[in-house]
């Protein structure tokens, strides 16, 4: 019921700059600058087609019918051949049409591509953090629902919102030059047709962006809940995860209603308003004929002339719902675009080394089994420092929120090959202990020193690079058996990748697969046990061959039989390797060189397995079952 509530209870961001949106988007769109001018020109033409076609009425009527009135053998050649003349125009201007919107298509497909592009980038940027803290589902829904909006606009809307501005432009013109005082009536109905239209869009302006957060909202808690189907149906809260869904849709459909029915109304209103214009513009034309002022071919092209002017404002209005719902999508684009990225000042690098005849580092392009710290000196030169695997916390104090720590004043230190254990209960700091060694958060208070090295010195693409990592979580892609297990290590060889199946005992299992490490793996690995996919993870670390290793939960999955089969296999992976383990398991920590107990973010108790049983105190209960892991 919490999930449901923080769902609901999501407030609105109020709308933030539109103009400054819009200029955005243009900034996309006007990397396709040759496009967007043939576009241009071609919307020229073929307002310029539509204004002429109306124009034509004037002559047609005065010159080429009211002539051929009463005569018995009329001539009709002059008559077809202006008719072919507006045929041609007409043509053009269709044509102009059909092509610069088949352009703007090509227009939106690439500039929402771009944009898209960007913003994967941009999230491949992110702090662990923010994905910690935002909804999957309101990611996704930036991708799709939000660019989608977009497109629409960039593809239909926007042409024909230069289309209907050029079409008033040159349309008031050639109006004002018929007759200035029926402009002037023309004038004075669009003003009141405007007046309404801003009237009618300021209750729903603030709605479109409530559609798009709700919708957003609705993918999150729709994904949420399809992703845990299982324990929906294990604790029988259909109904209730029914509730929440529907609170969220009514949420969705009452923010729907009102933009769509704020916005839907202006079209008819528009198009009703335009037919006075038209009755009133043709009472006062036909007085003006009757009085000799104006010739009825003048009063049937500014009839037509009128109704082509209040055709773009009617055009403009019933697009309105889909640009203001474009650019809530835009503005939400923008503003994770706008999020600030993962800092990183390190400038220390990791690099592939050797010792030569004097036992010096030297620098080696090919990978040797040793590593170095790139070190930049003050002269400019640099200094490398082998990579130990000596880690050291100094004093450490961290909270993912302020006035909250998790880890109080932690000191403690890993030597080179040792293996240290973390044990204690749920929210004890354990995971937060790794997350830390893993640069996904930095340290406020306190020093980690990765072989004498301040870890906030080095790059944390490096950091990570010398990290071998295996999760509680199994995440598996999409694509095969081998594919996944070398994404550990992208050059590595097929042979590699089996030795490493081999030493994680997964080789096994592997080959009994349909195609063995040529089988596909969707969803997750959804085709596999738990097991399995946690012993793929295995032999993704493996194949990476990193000199550090953090294993959290690593074996959570596992039953009893198959974690005896992968132990000898961990323990060749881990020979030489600085390795830092959380087990719920104690069994698994039993060969650890240290053991930290920690509690409420402290670490009360710490020695190898034999001390702590000798101090019976809480690594003691533990072991034995006095107490129990939460």
């Amino acid at each position: 019921m919490a999930e449901k509530r923080k769902y609901v209870q999501r407030r609105t961001a109020k709308p933030k700059d539109t103009l400054g949106t819009i200029k955005r988007i243009f900034k996309y769109i006007m990397s396709f600058r040759l496009q967007m001018f043939l576009v241009f020109g071609l919307i020229i033409v073929s307002v310029a087609a539509s204004v002429a076609s109306a124009y034509f009425l004037k002559p047609l009527i005065n010159d080429y019918i009211l002539p051929l009135v009463g005569i018995e053998n009329p001539d009709f050649g002059n008559f077809i051949g202006m008719i072919a003349v507006m045929a041609i125009v007409y043509y053009s201007g269709a044509l102009s049409s059909f092509i610069y919107s088949r352009i703007m298509v090509t227009v939106s497909t690439g500039t929402l591509c771009k944009m898209r592009m960007e913003l994967f980038a941009h999230l491949q940027k992110m702090p662990i953090q923010y994905y910690d803290t935002n909804s999957h589902g309101d990611v996704m829904s930036r991708f799709t629902n939000d660019t989608d909006m977009l497109r629409q606009m960039l593809s239909m809307t926007l042409p024909q919102a230069i289309q209907s501005i050029l079409s008033l432009i040159i349309t008031s013109v050639i109006m004002f030059s018929l007759n200035f005082w029926l402009t002037m009536i023309v004038y004075g109905m669009t003003a009141v047709i405007v007046f309404c239209i801003f009237m009618v869009t300021r209750r729903g302006h603030r709605y479109f962006r409530e559609v798009q957060s709700a919708m957003a909202d609705l993918n999150g808690y729709a994904e949420e809940m399809i992703e845990g189907q299982r324990v929906v149906k294990v604790f029988c809260r259909e109904e209730i995860i029914k509730e929440g869904f529907r609170d969220i849709n009514d949420r969705l459909r009452i923010a729907g209603q009102t933009s769509q029915g704020s916005s839907v109304v202006l079209m008819p209103m528009a198009a009703n308003l335009s037919y006075v214009t038209y009755a009133i513009v043709a009472a006062v034309g036909a007085s003006m004929a009757l009085s000799g002022a104006l010739d009825i071919g003048t009063i049937a092209s500014f009839l037509e002339y009128s109704r082509t002017f209040s055709r773009p404002i009617t055009q403009l209005s019933n697009q309105f719902n889909y640009i203001m719902s474009a650019l809530a999508g835009a503005e939400r684009v923008f503003a994770l675009l706008d999020t600030p990225t993962e800092v990183d000042e390190g400038n220390v690098t990791l690099v592939y080394a050797n010792k030569d005849e004097n036992g010096e580092m030297v620098e080696s392009e090919k990978r040797t089994g040793k590593w170095a710290w790139k070190v930049p000196q003050e002269d400019g030169s640099s200094k490398l420092v082998e990579l130990k695997g000596d880690v050291r916390f100094e004093n450490v104090v961290f909270g993912y929120v302020p006035n909250k720590t998790v880890l109080n004043d932690i000191s403690l230190y890993a030597k080179p090959g040792q293996k240290i254990a973390f044990v204690g209960s749920t929210g004890a700091g354990k995971t937060t202990i790794t997350n830390l060694i893993n640069r996904f958060y930095d340290v406020p208070d306190g020093k980690i020193r990765y072989d004498g090295i301040n870890i906030n010195k080095i790059k944390k693409a490096d950091l990570r690079r010398s990290l071998g990592v295996v999760l509680q979580d199994t995440n598996l892609f999409t694509g095969t058996v081998m594919d996944n297990i070398r994404y550990g290590k992208l050059d590595a060889s097929d042979e590699e990748c089996i030795a490493a199946a081999k030493l994680a005992n997964a080789d096994s299992f592997i080959r009994k697969l349909p195609k063995g490490y040529d089988t596909i793996l969707e969803g997750n690995g959804g085709n596999l046990s738990q097991g399995q996919r946690q012993l793929i993870n295995i032999a993704r670390a493996a194949v990476a061959d990193p000199p550090v290793l953090i294993l959290d939960e690593a074996t959570s999955s596992i039953d009893t039989r198959t974690e005896q089969l992968i132990q000898t296999g961990m323990d060749q992976l881990m020979e030489g390797r600085t390795t830092f383990i959380i087990a719920h398991r104690l069994s698994t920590v039993r060969s650890s060189n240290a053991i930290m107990v920690l509690e409420n973010g402290r670490i009360i108790e710490r020695g190898d397995h034999e001390s702590l049983i000798a101090e019976k105190g809480k690594y003691y209960q533990l072991y034995t079952g006095a107490l129990e892991l939460e």
